[in-house]
């Protein structure tokens, strides 16, 4: 089977990353448009660039703005991917590609920006519904640009969201923040899964001129029970402040700042439970239908991924940077020793031979 060449717009982000990783692993000539950088810049995506490179990526760098350049750029591609940050101002910059792959006129499928809440199902608060405004005028373009096009809601990137209300690498977390009542149902897919799915979905003529959802059942959960699963993984129990929905909209309501859009998706998300108060329609194309054989990972799966991750930088943290030893007591520090030195410990040698005659199981909790 013949392999399509894609452009992916935004590959050195966050989700574009994984975009880029899951093209080339599918085996498709893959290539990347970016602004121009300099080395004193942005040294992180520069090194991101040459691991593409590695991998058999070409890049392209220039602006939306350079039309022939990036009608150039377009001809000697099939496919554009799209993974922008789609804040109001950047939205619409998606409206000069689509202007550049109309007269490039070779496009076989175009994947706009999205990988969110379908926005034209919802009806969020003000701040995030201005965003998804601006994405609507983009599908509304791809529509009648007469280029073949896919729509994506692969609804909450999972590995973001767990960072979000888990914050599993804080070691000191106590406490946790539910937003509303925690029992809303949203949808938390791995962002691997979501790579690699707008890959198939984007090479696949079953695609064409549709919205695709990737409402993936195990994936399915509440902060509730995200939230018990992490406790129940990580041996730690946490406690749990909420947030009135109330409180969540008056936030909102500072708007036009950055943080009134997060809370706005946050309402949606987990007040209003956007993402699952639907039913599919007979035209609406599930991502797991489409895709039987494909594996995703599950939300367990994924919380076993950050467990292990856990693990390795408290090992780091130990073993490699010495963190326990690298620091001299401070006066009013307490040295359990000299407050008690009469209690007899158990010595490394001693425990040592605990071990040779009957060894402790230390379970997650250890860490």
């Amino acid at each position: 089977m013949s392999k399509s060449k894609i452009l992916i717009f935004g590959g050195t982000g966050y989700l574009g990353t994984y975009m880029v990783k899951a093209s080339v692993s599918a085996g498709h000539p893959t290539s990347v448009y970016g602004r121009p950088m300099k080395s004193q810049q942005d040294s992180a995506k520069l090194d991101l660039l040459e691991e593409f490179r590695s991998m058999g990526v070409t890049i392209f760098q220039g602006e939306l703005d350079e039309h022939d350049k990036l009608v150039e750029v377009l001809r000697q591609v099939d496919i554009v991917i799209v993974v922008i940050v789609t804040s109001i101002p950047q939205c619409l910059e998606q409206l000069k590609i689509i202007r550049a792959m109309k007269e490039a006129g070779n496009i076989k499928r175009f994947i706009p920006s999205e990988f969110g809440n379908d926005v034209d199902r919802i009806s969020p608060l003000p701040p995030f519904q201005a965003c998804c405004d601006k994405k609507k005028e983009v599908r509304r373009a791809a529509e009648k640009s007469g280029i073949p096009y896919t729509f994506i809601s692969a609804n909450s990137c999972g590995a973001y969201f767990v960072n979000f209300l888990l914050r599993p690498y804080d070691e000191k977390l106590q406490k946790v923040t539910v937003y509303g009542t925690g029992e809303a149902k949203f949808v938390c897919n791995y962002e691997k899964d979501i790579a690699e799915y707008t890959v198939k979905v984007a090479t696949d003529p079953r695609t064409a001129n549709s919205l695709v959802i990737y409402r993936l059942p195990k994936n399915v959960i509440t902060q509730l029970d995200l939230i018990l699963s992490w406790e129940k993984k990580s041996g730690r129990t946490t406690e749990k402040t909420y947030i009135p929905e109330e409180e969540i909209i008056k936030l909102s309501e500072s708007f036009p700042s950055q943080k009134a859009v997060e809370n706005s998706i946050v309402h949606s998300i987990f007040i209003k439970g956007e993402q699952m108060n639907y039913e599919l329609k007979e035209d609406d194309l599930d991502a797991v239908k489409l895709y039987p054989d494909y594996k995703y990972t599950s939300v367990d799966e994924l919380l076993d991924i950050f467990m292990k991750a856990v693990e390795n930088s408290i090992v780091h943290s130990i073993f490699i940077k010495g963190e326990q030893m690298n620091y001299e007591l401070k006066e009013d520090d307490l040295d359990a020793v000299k407050l008690y030195p009469d209690y007899k410990y158990t010595s490394v040698d001693e425990l040592l031979d605990i071990f040779m005659v009957d060894p402790p199981k230390p379970g997650v909790a250890a860490f």
